[in-house]
């Protein structure tokens, strides 16, 4: 070594005593990141990450779609691009939320680096300390990990199986006089709970009438292999509504490719605050999503998917009914990526994770979907990571566990 070099203990720098704000030292890590740690050990299946499966990627196209990039686009697909996102990507978004039932335009689409830095923005551009948000309980752990960074307070609403109960909303909005509605109307994350139409329609109309703000996370809207489609919040609720999208579920979430869907109006301040976060999301990425979409077949690739999604559905489902032990209970979703399941009060499914681990399994423990951290003897389980003989095992080797701490 360069006898010139000084190195960081010679000279008594402590960056561990640097003046980091207080919420962000105090901010917790991600559940499900911490929980995933453990499927790296060797015979563990992982039922815990909300992971689509690897092998439903379509490898070949998106290799052609990406070498096409550099034939037709060379040098401007490599370089800065627009923050509100390529304007033939949110064209052909656009196109696709009016086919679902959405009538979107061009200027309604804002592109994010996956929908998680959707939900950032949103914090930044509503919250301030104090400030309470309306979620369903329980809800998506990830956004309440974007959200406490800009320390606001939870309004809770609890859910049954036709979703948010709406009636809660009104005197929730009364009491707390909330900034925005945060809900996972479709197959939700985590319960996989799809709420209602009826429903939909009554959370529009109290919202209007307070004029606060619906948030429809919307990742798994598309993958439905059971039941009737329901009409989404944006096609009810237009302009009551921002929805937020991605290709992460749909195509493969290495991408990062996700997008807002906005009033035009409004548009614009998202367009800043998204400036001061990442200039613009990866010009290569959009337009290789570009090029894929063009080629017609990502409709072919969706219906792929939720083949493929279902089947292991119904497995994990037939292999709980015959496996578990009775008391426990479980939703029956109609799409989407997860099952919700809830154990016999008084048992702990947090506590019980170093026997599920020991056993080479691994869940996610429900309390940390709870804002107010209820629901320590629930959890969610993932069935779109695992094949189904892993399912069939990682069933079994749960209800062994259950069986053995079960009164």
């Amino acid at each position: 070594m360069d006898k010139d070099v000084v190195l960081e203990e010679d000279i008594g720098a402590m960056p561990d005593k640097w003046p980091f704000t207080d919420h962000v030292a105090k901010m917790s890590t991600s559940i499900i990141r911490e929980i995933l740690k453990y499927s790296s050990q060797p015979g563990v299946i992982s039922l815990a990450g909300g992971y689509p499966a690897p092998d439903m990627f379509p490898i070949e196209d998106l290799k052609k779609a990406a070498a096409d990039c550099i034939d037709e686009f060379q040098s401007t697909c490599l370089q800065y691009s627009f923050s509100m996102g390529l304007p033939q990507l949110r064209e052909v978004i656009a196109e696709r939320e009016s086919k679902l039932g959405a009538p979107t335009k061009m200027e309604n689409i804002i592109i994010t680096s996956g929908s998680q830095q959707g939900i950032d923005m949103l914090g930044r551009a509503f919250i301030e300390p104090g400030d309470y948000i309306i979620t369903e309980s329980p809800t998506y752990v990830g956004a309440l990990q974007a959200f406490n960074f800009y320390k606001p307070k939870y309004a809770t609403v609890d859910m049954d199986r036709d979703g948010m109960i709406v009636e809660q909303v009104e005197d929730a909005i009364k009491k707390y006089h909330p900034k925005m509605i945060y809900t996972v109307s479709n197959f939700q994350n985590p319960t996989g709970i799809t709420m209602t139409e009826e429903r939909r329609r009554e959370l529009v109309k109290v919202a209007t009438k307070y004029n606060i703000p619906i948030v429809d996370d919307n990742p798994y809207g598309e993958i439905r292999f059971a039941g009737q489609p329901v009409p989404s919040l944006k096609e009810i609720g237009g302009d009551a509504v921002i929805s937020l999208g991605t290709f992460s579920k749909l195509i493969a979430p290495g991408l990062r490719i996700a997008w807002m869907n906005c009033p035009a109006s409004i548009i614009h301040l998202f367009e800043k605050v998204k400036q001061g976060t990442d200039l613009h999301t990866n010009t290569f990425t959009q337009f290789m999503i570009y090029n894929y979409i063009k080629s017609g077949k990502l409709d072919d690739h969706i219906k792929e998917i939720i083949k493929n999604y279902g089947a292991k559905r119904n497995h994990m489902i037939k292999e709980m009914e015959k496996h578990f032990p009775e008391g426990i209970t479980w939703t029956h979703p109609e799409g989407g990526l997860f099952i919700w399941c809830e154990l016999p009060e008084g048992m702990s499914a947090s506590k019980l994770m170093p026997e599920v681990v020991k056993a080479k399994v691994t869940y996610v423990y429900g309390f940390p979907f709870f804002p107010d951290g209820r629901g320590d003897n629930t959890f969610r389980l993932n069935f779109s990571n695992a094949s189904l003989e892993t399912i069939s095992q990682a069933i079994e080797r749960l209800a062994k566990v259950f069986k053995a701490h079960m009164k």
